[in-house]
């Protein structure tokens, strides 16, 4: 399907990119899971999407209401030794700020999921091993994210 999203990360600049597409992606506690024994973290989010944000024409954008898009999509991250987390209530509705990463012992370090209000879940990996995939559920909204964007 046309649009769709696959991307995989295997630095911090490819990581740096993906936080950038999942910036705002909409998530509960129950829809992340650790894996141990497969060394995983998956992540499913309403995830908006920016790249089509300001596609509209011009006169649309000005006059007409303003239609934004929601994509359902899957965050994957391999070589996950540990999954620790801060600050999130199980009922909670988590929005992703950014995707960081703190190198230790290189190739290893932590990929820090930023949370607004302060929340926060860490895993510790071997390496960066990350793929962000679209699913084809998709719908439209009127609401568009307005904040400022966290520093990567």
């Amino acid at each position: 399907m046309a649009g769709l999203l696959r991307l995989d990360a295997l630095d911090a600049d490819d990581l740096q990119i993906l936080s950038a597409y999942c910036q705002d992606g909409l998530t509960r506690p129950a829809d992340c899971r650790y894996l141990p024994r497969e060394g995983r973290f998956v992540l499913a989010m309403n995830r908006f999407v920016w790249e089509r944000a300001d596609d509209r024409p011009v006169l649309r954008r000005l006059f007409a209401k303003r239609d934004y898009e929601r994509r359902r999509a899957i965050l994957d991250f391999a070589r996950v030794s540990a999954v620790r987390q801060s600050g999130i209530a199980p009922e909670a509705v988590l929005s992703l700020l950014a995707i960081r990463f703190q190198p230790a012992e290189a190739p290893a370090g932590t990929i820090e999921l930023v949370f607004a209000g302060d929340a926060a879940i860490r895993l510790d990996v071997e390496c960066i091993e990350a793929r962000l995939t679209d699913e084809a559920a998709s719908w439209s909204t009127e609401n568009r994210p307005d904040h400022e964007r966290p520093e990567a």
